[in-house]
């Protein structure tokens, strides 16, 4: 009998561990539309000094997400967002700023980005020769 109760007590309490109590438990709409793990734009940049990511130590990282709409750590995440939009996600294709003019002093900086482009994983790894080439070529994504 003192056997029956612990099982009874523990199948109880790996229950509701599992399945939520059974009073107030959320019930989805019907109709609702499936959330995803992930955000549809949700990304990591991260910047540091060095001439790649594998050697360099991240010396600042922000989060960017552009859906719904633009938020995060990122400075300027909602102009960050319609450069990317315009780019069509592709960082190599961002619009370099008019009229900047940068040193030549070579003191590489490299920008990482993981995450998620409107539904598609995102790796990118690219190293300016300095910090003003970074914000140069980069525009609102890199500056931060």
């Amino acid at each position: 009998m003192r056997n029956t109760a612990r099982w009874a007590a523990a199948l109880g309490l790996t229950a509701a561990a599992v399945c939520g109590p059974l009073t107030g438990a959320a019930v989805a709409a019907p109709g609702a539309a499936p959330s995803s793990l992930y955000a549809p734009s949700a990304l990591v940049l991260t910047t540091g000094h060095g001439s790649d990511a594998a050697t360099a130590t991240p010396e600042r990282a922000v989060t960017l997400s552009c859906a719904p709409a633009a938020s995060g750590t990122h400075p300027a995440a909602a102009q960050a967002c319609a450069e990317l939009r315009g780019a069509g996600g592709d960082f190599d294709a961002l619009k370099p700023a008019d009229g900047v003019m940068c040193t030549k002093v070579y003191d590489p900086v490299v920008v990482t980005v993981q995450g998620v482009w409107q539904g598609k994983r995102v790796a990118y790894e690219r190293t300016f020769g300095n910090a003003c080439m970074k914000q140069v070529l980069g525009g609102s994504v890199f500056e931060f």
